[in-house]
């Protein structure tokens, strides 16, 4: 989370109620900014949870459904096997001696036992695999369904966690004087950066492109964005697939140290990993920062503590 340039101003005074300075204000907002942004990136991961949850679930009713016919075709072949024997081919091998006419039609009728019972015991294994099966299917797709019940109370936990913060927020961010505010809306470094070739590059145009736009906790562009939908769209631009949230893009591609940062790296701020900027080069990166302030360039070191350093080419 960017901490915008401080006014250097204090909100009025008395003298029975001191107020918080500019200063503390615009403190207590990042602090709770912070934390709307880690609520809001456990919401999406909730979610991703869910949507993966889910794909497990339609998995094991697809198994479960292919089990099931297995089992009733197999089924219905023993029963017909079962039937056969039972009822006009008793084979065995004294019956077959005393109804052969012959040598070569007792050989034969003994040919036709060994392949009734071979496709007996070939259609009773296959049938016994097919029920365990439709067992462990079953229990799958139960699990899944218990894991999504779970996921959804959690997302809606998470949501109202979220909708309370982002109430405090922006209700601090209210409080805070308009000349802290316009501060903070200011667009910032607006130079022409040139982008190296190749996927970083291209990556790196697209956020770039995105200066000016505004923040919004969950959006996913394009006219507005969050941190972590910034950087997804961008790597999607130049055609890489990368997680959703600051938590997967922080084990995207390979780790580089703070003193390797070239354009495109991703850089993960906060032990919590709840925030996500690109670097524009060695110094300086791009990022949603919070609500209140655009898309914008920022000192790299200025963002906040760095988790990790994540190169996506290269």
């Amino acid at each position: 989370m960017a901490t915008a340039a401080v006014v250097a101003a204090t909100l009025p005074t008395s003298a029975a109620n001191a107020q918080p300075s500019a200063d503390d204000a615009l403190k207590k907002y990042n602090e709770l900014s912070e934390q709307a942004s880690k609520l809001n990136q456990d919401h999406l991961k909730a979610q991703d949870d869910l949507a993966a949850k889910q794909a497990e679930l339609d998995k094991a009713k697809n198994d479960l459904s292919e089990a099931q016919k297995a089992e009733e075709s197999l089924r219905g072949q023993v029963d017909l096997l079962t039937e056969a024997t039972y009822s006009g081919a008793r084979f065995n091998q004294i019956s077959a001696l005393l109804v052969s006419d012959s040598q070569q039609d007792f050989l034969n009728r003994m040919s036709a036992i060994n392949i009734l019972a071979a496709d007996n015991a070939d259609a009773l294994k296959r049938l016994t695999d097919a029920v365990e099966q439709a067992d462990t299917a079953t229990k799958t797709a139960n699990d899944a369904t218990e894991a999504s019940k779970k996921l959804l109370a959690e997302i809606d936990q998470k949501k109202a966690d979220l909708d309370k913060q982002l109430s405090e927020a922006q209700a601090q961010y209210r409080s805070l004087s308009a000349a802290v505010r316009s501060q903070m809306a200011q667009v910032g470094d607006t130079s022409n950066i040139s982008v190296p070739a190749g996927t970083a590059g291209a990556a790196l145009q697209f956020a770039l492109n995105q200066i000016g736009k505004p923040y919004v906790y969950g959006s996913n562009g394009p006219n507005s964005w969050d941190c972590s939908s910034l950087i997804q769209a961008a790597y999607r631009s130049a055609g890489v697939s990368i997680g959703r949230t600051s938590y997967a893009q922080a084990a995207a591609g390979r780790s580089v140290s703070r003193g390797e940062v070239k354009a495109g790296d991703i850089i993960v701020y906060y032990s919590s990993q709840s925030h996500v900027a690109m670097a524009v080069d060695g110094i300086r990166a791009v990022h949603a920062s919070t609500e209140g302030v655009p898309v914008k360039i920022a000192d790299i070191d200025s963002i906040g503590p760095i988790s990790v350093i994540r190169r996506i080419e290269g």
